[in-house]
């Protein structure tokens, strides 16, 4: 059995790294050196758009941006191979579970040549706990999907990923452009971050490629939406300043009247105080320090707290039946943090049943006159992994779909793969855009099936062009104030003592924030952190970072 390479208090000897002494544990935390140089990546050939964008920009960190549909839309891979195999795929999903029966799958597997793929589809929540044992026990079908988030659910990921899931290298390696030109056109950031070694000893001899990468992040992570024209309604300008946004909370709240100033902004606010994203780390000029630790971090709970007790929250928010999105539509709330994925979704779907509804994204916000900060997104956004005992050529099948899933905004696959059918799942506006009908929404939309089986070639703006516009716009006005990842080309799996006094601590400032707890129990909370294992944590990362650095 595989064991990651540790990283203790012996210090690290270098990158890739491995424990000085040979033994590992994963309690003692890992590090492992994303390597976009490896020759066992796909050799990139690139997958040039069928359709130029109207907005260009520096993808990742820019995407382009399209303002009309492409008409007529291109066949990215006009002739599919034959398939006939049915496989089972474990996905997790937020939008409606589809009937098996949905057409859009037939038409799915008629597209992409025959194969045939049955999605085993849970909540997020208890998916995220559930394939902890999924995964020990082997019975999670022919692959299962997770996205980059839920790895910290496993004791240590980098030991999962090899002894559990099947090495694609010897399938995926080198020239791979005639029957998966598409995966070709992927790129080396996005595969050199789907390897892991399987002998911490060699761990650059033993690196080998687990899964099929999803989107590539990059620029702005997440965003907090405004209501524009309540805001408008209101008399109040677009809040640029935490000095502001509370100025307009406190105006605009009316508990009695079922009026709250915010949904969730408890995982958003934090870049608005300087805090750091992440493990939570910053390099002081001497020495790393932990968001816990700062002056910044006791500002930012206060400023939850003062939420509570002056009911600038809507009181529901943290339930798990609370939806903020319908809270937000009917206009009990004016700012909530979501995925950008909303932005175009709530344009879309009220550009015509009301046409003064108007969505914005808060840029980056700072308080007391510091210099703004905007969390970035980087890295792959999840991956695809294959059950240890599939067979090469059933892997090379599901590479198939996978490369047909792979096809970006501008092709005809996208269009079925994002919208479904027409007539069913969506119709054209009088624009040429494609625009979900009631069935669409009801079992096609934020649906996770196929579009969970690898990122695509590119990630494009597109949508209502007044969407794509602001998007293009807002996209630029971060840039500036886009967070720099200390840690770049490592991947880190954090202590184990530290990540388990990281969930006490934050347990008591939850506690704090909701008004179970005072703010006088603040202090001993962080001192609890680091005589528990933040001290021992703090160790982990700066090694990893002088190493990095060389500082």
């Amino acid at each position: 059995m595989f064991k990651a390479a540790a990283v203790g208090t012996a210090g690290l000897a270098g990158l890739p790294l491995a424990s000085a002494c040979g033994e590992v544990s994963g309690r003692e935390g890992n590090v492992q050196e994303i390597d976009e140089s490896l020759d066992i990546l796909p050799t990139y050939k690139e997958w040039p758009l069928p359709v130029q964008p109207d907005l260009i920009g520096d993808p990742p960190d820019r995407p382009s941006g399209f303002l009309t549909y492409p008409n007529p839309v291109a066949q990215a891979i006009p002739n599919p191979p034959a398939n006939s195999g049915e496989y089972q795929i474990y996905v997790p999903n937020w939008g409606p579970l589809r009937t098996k029966d949905d057409p859009y799958y037939t038409a799915m597997q008629e597209a992409t040549g025959g194969t045939r793929i049955d999605f085993i589809q849970n909540d997020p929540g208890s998916y995220n706990e559930a394939k902890v044992q999924w995964i020990k026990a082997q019975e999670f079908g022919d692959a299962i999907f997770m996205q980059s988030w839920m790895t910290g659910a496993h004791a240590n990921f980098n030991e999962t990923v090899a002894n559990s899931f099947a090495n694609i290298t010897d399938i995926v390696s080198g020239d791979i452009s005639e029957r998966w030109p598409l995966l070709a056109g992927r790129g080396d950031a996005a595969w050199a971050d789907s390897v892991w070694p399987t002998d911490p000893v060699d761990p650059e001899g033993t690196a080998g490629i687990f899964g099929v990468p999803w989107h590539l992040n990059g620029g702005p992570g997440n965003g907090v939406f405004y209501r524009g024209d309540l805001l408008e309604a209101g008399g109040f300008a677009v809040p640029t300043t935490v000095e502001e946004i509370l100025e307009i909370a406190r105006a605009w709240s009316d508990d009695r009247a079922g009026k709250w100033a915010f949904a969730g902004t408890d995982w958003m606010s934090p870049a608005w105080f300087g805090l750091a994203s992440g493990h939570g780390w910053m390099w002081d000029g001497s020495g790393l320090v932990h968001n816990f630790e700062r002056p910044e971090y006791k500002e930012w709970v206060e400023f939850q707290r003062l939420q509570t007790d002056e009911k600038l929250r809507h009181p529901n928010f943290g339930n798990p039946d609370f939806v903020s999105k319908l809270a937000f539509n009917a206009g009990d709330v004016l700012f909530d943090q979501d995925g950008f994925a909303r932005w175009p979704q709530t344009v879309q779907e009220f550009e015509t049943t009301n046409p003064d509804f108007t969505i914005g994204a808060l840029g980056a916000l700072n308080f007391k006159g510091r210099d703004p900060l905007y969390h970035s997104a980087y890295g792959v956004g999840g991956w695809l992994f294959f059950r240890k005992d599939l067979e090469e050529d059933s892997i090379a099948e599901l590479l198939d779909v996978c490369n047909f899933v792979a096809a970006p905004f501008g092709t005809k696959e996208y269009e079925l793969i994002t919208y479904g059918l027409e007539g069913e799942h969506f119709e054209y506006d009088d624009q040429g855009r494609p625009v979900f009908t009631e069935a669409g929404n009801s079992s096609h939309k934020d649906s996770f099936s196929y579009t969970s089986m690898c990122g695509v070639t590119q990630t494009l703006h597109e949508g209502p062009a007044s969407y794509v516009e602001a998007r293009f716009a807002f996209d630029e006005a971060v840039q500036p104030y886009l967070e720099e990842n200390i840690f770049e080309g490592l991947r880190l799996v954090a202590p184990d003592t530290g990540s388990t006094a990281g969930t006490v601590f934050g347990e008591k400032i939850k506690d704090i924030i909701y008004g179970r707890a005072e703010l006088s129990e603040y202090e001993a909370a962080v001192e609890a952190w680091r005589t528990d294992g933040g001290a021992d944590s703090r160790e982990f990362f700066e090694t990893a970072y002088k190493t990095l650095h060389g500082e």
